[in-house]
């Protein structure tokens, strides 16, 4: 762990690196994100189901919007949650899973991850890998321009939100969940081509800079690309996915000695 530093400069402070050493015996790791998995898209869950089984990979970390919603640890109890719990415990047996938070699902917890046998990662985390420093993130904490989401990210997250939050019933907090969502759609409705909607490039490589890496892998903006941002620095963005309308998409980021390849999850394609 490496305290951060005060940003010096415009724009909020820089976070806490958190870094995370591969074991040597790994011979590659699955980097995905943003399956937004929900009882309504079954071929998605098949598909991440199939790729947990039959990946190569030693460990598979998942960086954030696992869930399209996750209201609270109460609800691994409902029959959907039960279900994806019962694929990551069955996967975590096989390999190593990580996950980081994203917007969607900030309020999973260690409970949660314990019983599953998946390890939190924070965000953001420094990997260090195959002899590579990369950074990895969600990647909405970076979205800068999107004022009004970084405002209502600001709140969400404090321990007095959680808290009050947390103690709603669980229907109550469902319906909550599915009226911010209606408004996260409307709202992106309306800015379709926003800037704002992706990552900051002065704010990415101020963050690479300060964890002393050159490669940064996020998810979040469903816009999947291998870009420069500046010379020497570039990020690579996750493929998200979506199975179940068309056109479909999915896609797994690999790392391993060769260095980083996309490559198509692992399995069988998801029954029809």
């Amino acid at each position: 762990m490496t305290a951060s530093q005060a940003w010096h400069g415009a724009g909020p402070p820089l976070p806490q690196f958190w870094e995370f050493a591969a074991p040597p015996a790994w011979l590659s790791i699955d980097f995905i994100s943003d399956l937004h998995l929900q009882a309504s898209q079954p071929r998605t869950t098949q598909a991440l189901a199939a790729h947990l089984l039959h990946t190569s990979a030693d460990a598979v970390f998942i960086l954030g919007d696992l869930f399209e919603t996750w209201v609270g640890d109460d609800a691994r109890h409902d029959a959907f949650e039960a279900s994806i719990a019962d694929m990551l415990k069955d996967a975590s047996a096989r390999r190593s899973l990580a996950f980081m938070a994203g917007n969607r699902d900030f309020l999973l917890g260690g409970s949660f991850l314990q019983e599953c046998g998946v390890m939190a990662l924070p965000d953001p985390t420094v990997l260090v890998a195959f002899g590579k420093r990369l950074l990895l993130t969600h990647g909405d904490a970076l979205c800068l321009g999107d004022t009004a989401y970084q405002r209502f990210r600001g709140e969400v997250r404090t321990e007095q939100w959680r808290r009050s939050f947390l103690k709603r019933p669980l229907t109550e907090r469902r319906a909550l969940a599915a009226r911010m969502r209606e408004g996260s759609a409307e709202h992106q409705r309306a800015q379709p081509a926003q800037s704002g909607a992706d990552v900051d490039p002065a704010a990415a490589v101020q963050w690479m800079h300060e964890a002393a890496t050159r490669l940064l892998v996020h998810g979040h903006t469903h816009r999947p690309a291998t870009e420069e941002i500046a010379p020497g620095f570039t990020r690579l963005v996750l493929t998200d996915w979506e199975l179940d309308r068309t056109p479909a998409r999915c896609g797994v980021l690999r790392l391993s000695e060769r260095g980083l390849e996309r490559v198509a999850p692992a399995g069988p394609a998801p029954a029809a």
